[in-house]
């Protein structure tokens, strides 16, 4: 973090630049407003520290000529006796805040803090909404099965609302894309979406990054951290896999959605906050409920609105292009040319059941493009073993394995005999001939009746 002090008073800006070299920060002093804008010229600075009275320019006129050059810079005015309504008016002017003189350095040490995370999270925050914008002009959402356009519908529904969301899925099924599709079209879009992941935290971190700690609140806390309710304040805070949140934590966070108050760890002082909080599971919560290990008045608060993401082997409609959007992706990624995939290789994953869903399916299609020789993407790039595969691996008969096939696509199609014979590519009348030959039968919950 680079700091630029001003102030007319030697001996001050010495005693500020010392201090805060100390705490490792980069600084540069200047004298007077104009040597401090002359110096912003041809540097960057993530905060200014100004004396209110100054000579020729003073701290408010300083900052909004600075403002000019790197409107991303933060500014603490300090203030003598008798100017405290003119540091006030400079907040109103974008002054992140002011200090009186003397100086409470430790009280300056908390500010900037302060300053620096909030800072930190606007940047992260802003690469973010890229990465975000960026998917969403290339389409990554899909939607092309009945199931996934019921999805976006209710998104569309619930989204302006602040009701609490719980998103069932199985894992990689794109439960945080859907929490962030919720953000994007609410009105609080502009403001901060912040995800966690309740299982990769243990318990005695949990807590502390959802809800900050102080100074001293206990060992190794050096400084003050502000946690994740409060930096979603306005915003949507995400709380991805809620069903592994411990007992004393969900204790805590039930008191919390009833007033939306909370304190950090080691305070008393309570703070506010306007969250709207959506949470996702991939687990059973009715059957935690039952087990004693999630408590049913936190589900009900959580479970306001449902949506259940189907997996990705119910909704094959929606492969085709997910496939092209990830060769597409990872074709600019790697400067590759890669035109498509080609028949066979698609069928061959839409053959596949896709046990890890989109995740896995990014992540097979990376692996293709980046291995591919050519520029199509061909069965031999994908090392996945279907079911219809592991089966016909033991079978060496061409009668066993026409049989298999047959007995796959006739449970693909519901045993529709027309839908089976077109793709099968033979008349119905054959396909009749084959699966009495066979002797296939319905699967289960049909059993003992042929296809008809």
């Amino acid at each position: 973090m680079h700091i630029l002090v001003v102030d007319d008073e030697e001996a001050q800006r010495t005693l500020l630049a010392g201090f805060l070299e100390k705490k490792d920060y980069t600084v540069t002093t200047a004298a007077s407003g104009k040597e401090a804008i002359e110096k912003n010229r041809t540097a960057g600075f993530d905060l200014a520290i100004l004396d209110l009275k100054m000579p020729e320019i003073d701290g408010v006129e300083t900052m909004a000529k600075m403002k000019e050059i790197d409107p991303e810079t933060d500014f603490i005015i300090l203030t003598g006796y008798g100017t405290v309504e003119s540091a006030v008016e400079a907040m109103k002017l974008g002054a992140y805040d002011y200090l009186n003189k003397p100086i409470n350095l430790d009280e300056l040490e908390l500010m900037i803090e302060r300053i620096h995370e909030e800072q930190t999270v606007h940047r992260e925050l802003e690469v973010l909404r890229e990465e975000i914008e960026e998917e969403f002009e290339t389409g990554s959402f899909v939607a092309e099965s009945k199931g996934m356009k019921e999805v976006l519908g209710f998104i569309s529904r619930v989204a302006k609302s602040d009701s609490t969301v719980l998103i069932h899925g199985e894992s990689g099924t794109g439960k945080e894309m859907v929490a962030r599709l919720i953000h994007k079209a609410s009105n609080r879009q502009n403001n901060r979406f912040i995800p966690i992941s309740c299982a990769a935290l243990p318990e005695t971190l949990l807590e502390s990054e959802l809800f900050g700690y102080e100074r001293g609140a206990f060992s190794g806390a050096e400084k003050r951290k502000i946690g994740k309710f409060e930096l979603a304040h306005r915003g949507t805070l995400f709380l991805d896999e809620i069903g592994d949140l411990p007992l004393s934590t969900q204790v805590k966070l039930l008191r919390v959605l009833q007033e939306f108050t909370f304190e950090r760890l080691g305070s008393n002082t309570t703070i506010k906050v306007d969250v709207r909080l959506i949470t996702a599971t991939n687990q059973d919560l009715e059957k935690k409920i039952s087990d004693g290990t999630f408590r049913k008045d936190l589900y009900y608060r959580l479970n306001v609105i449902a949506i259940v993401i189907p997996p990705l082997k119910t909704r094959k409609e929606d492969i085709k292009p997910l496939v092209e959007h990830f060769i597409n992706k990872f074709s600019c990624r790697c400067n590759k040319k890669i035109k498509g995939i080609s028949k066979q290789g698609l069928n061959k994953l839409l053959r596949y059941d896709w046990p890890g869903n989109i995740r896995e399916l990014e992540n097979v299609i990376e692996r293709a493009v980046v291995l591919c020789r050519g520029t199509l993407l061909e069965s031999r790039d994908f090392p996945l073993k279907t079911e219809f595969d592991k089966r016909i691996n033991d079978i060496e008969s061409l009668h066993e394995v026409e049989k298999e096939h047959i007995k796959m696509i006739l449970k693909k199609t519901d045993y529709s005999l027309s839908e089976a014979a077109k793709r099968l590519g033979i008349h119905r009348n054959t396909l009749r001939l084959k699966i009495k030959e066979y002797g296939i039968k319905k699967n289960a919950g049909n059993a003992g009746s042929s296809a008809t």
